[in-house]
């Protein structure tokens, strides 16, 4: 599946302040918003698109 660069980078964000004990509202709703309008502009499943870019960021080895 191709994840743009930039949704890559926000949901690293995401995660990172996931990490750290501060994910915000404002920044889980621009990935969630961002992973909505990727998958509609591709013609993809939102839960597939969003399943594949944690997986990217969270599990880059594999």
């Amino acid at each position: 599946m191709n994840i743009p660069d930039d949704l890559i980078a926000l949901e690293r964000s995401a995660w990172e302040e996931l990490q750290a004990g501060h994910l915000t509202a404002e920044t889980a709703s621009a990935v969630q918003a961002a992973v909505t309008a990727h998958s509609e502009e591709a013609g993809l499943d939102r839960y597939e698109v969003e399943m594949a870019l944690k997986r990217i960021v969270r599990h880059p080895e594999g």
